[in-house]
């Protein structure tokens, strides 16, 4: 059980840290226009997509690349996208971190 609890605590500690919390205001704050909402979940779905081609060792689309690119210039001309991304990235990389060090500790088993 102390896995368990361990786990439960750590979801709890995401919950409450800088990065979860200034990203899900940055978010709410944002998505009230719905225009631009609608603009950012365009940008994030083709992101996606092509992350995902990326990760399966598939050709990702130039045009789809193209289109990323050129929106994301747009979207970061507005100082509210640029710093919902900015979060984004940051919560993110906290994400990842987290996932780096348990399976870091569990390795030896996964090999």
């Amino acid at each position: 059980m102390e896995v368990y609890d361990n786990a439960n605590h750590l979801a709890q500690a995401i919950k409450n840290s800088k990065e979860y919390t200034e990203y899900k205001q940055a978010k709410q704050e944002l998505f009230v226009d719905l225009k631009l909402k609608q603009q950012v979940e365009e940008f994030e779905k083709i992101r996606y997509e092509e992350q995902l081609l990326a990760m399966q060792g598939e050709q990702q689309s130039e045009e789809k690349m193209a289109k990323l690119q050129e929106l994301y210039k747009i979207l970061v001309q507005n100082p509210n996208v640029k710093d919902y991304f900015d979060k984004e990235v940051r919560f993110n990389v906290m994400i990842a971190d987290v996932n780096k060090i348990i399976g870091e500790a569990i390795k030896d088993v996964l090999n």
